[in-house]
């Protein structure tokens, strides 16, 4: 019986460390959603569509899925860029870089900095037409969506702080960078070099995951000294909280 409670001890705790809750939106901002749409579907693929996919034509095409990730588009001033944010850019993996970022130049983006090699594979950066830093990265591993990159004083405290309150499975990303992975994204985090912003209404708003039950979520996050800056409430056929993460970025909760 001793040995049978022992194994079972073993197995939470192995799984409280790779436990994730499911990774569900990126919300930037723009001054027309469909605009931004129509953008990001052709130069990084995905799917236009409405809220939860929804028919009903009452709901504006704001979002585009990659896959159960949603990129959504607030529809208001962009603000300031995501750069001198704590949430620096996220990425998307593609075979043809060289040829991505030179369609987004034509397209009303700017290409920041040259292309370059990183483990192996051609990167390059650009900024979107609102503002949002966007990496396209050459990772046969993941095609598609494939990170977020966070800015922090304290990278390891920070990532720890992510695996505590969201799970994700910790990991040596291409035996250089630490990483949590949640299986559809990576969420990276590198040394600041300056002061950072929050992230609130700047054109990189706020990141999302999701949850089965929001109530119980809050208490657990709450207890584990999380602040909420919105507790859970109805919104539409959801329900959603918010929820202040580590050098302000700003975390948003889906309880579908």
């Amino acid at each position: 019986m001793k040995k049978l409670l022992l194994l079972t001890v073993l197995f939470l705790c192995a799984s409280t460390k790779t436990f994730a809750a499911p990774y569900d939106h990126i919300h930037l901002a723009a001054t027309s959603s469909q605009e931004a749409v129509n953008w990001y579907v052709k130069h990084f693929g995905g799917e236009a569509a409405r809220f939860l996919r929804s028919t009903d034509t009452s709901y504006p095409i704001d979002r585009v899925m990659y896959g159960d990730i949603a990129v959504i588009f607030f529809e208001r001033d962009p603000g300031e860029g995501s750069v001198g944010s704590a949430v620096d850019h996220f990425g998307f993996s593609m075979t043809n870089v060289a040829e991505v970022v030179a369609n987004v130049v034509a397209d009303g983006g700017r290409q920041l900095g040259e292309l370059r090699e990183f483990s192996g594979m051609q990167i390059g950066f650009v900024e979107d037409p609102w503002g949002t830093k966007i990496e396209i990265i050459d990772d046969p591993e993941l095609r598609g969506m494939h990170h977020l990159h966070l800015l922090s004083p304290d990278p390891a405290g920070t990532l720890d702080w992510y695996g505590e309150n969201f799970g994700g499975e910790r990991e040596q990303w291409k035996d250089a960078v630490p990483a949590l992975n949640y299986g559809d994204i990576l969420l990276l985090v590198r040394q600041a070099r300056e002061e950072l912003a929050p992230t609130q209404g700047r054109s990189f708003d706020h990141l999302g995951w999701k949850f089965a039950d929001l109530t119980a979520t809050e208490a657990e996050l709450k207890a584990n000294g999380v602040a909420f800056s919105m507790d859970p409430r109805e919104f539409r056929t959801i329900r959603i909280a918010f929820a202040e993460g580590p050098d302000g970025v700003r975390i948003e909760l889906v309880e579908p």
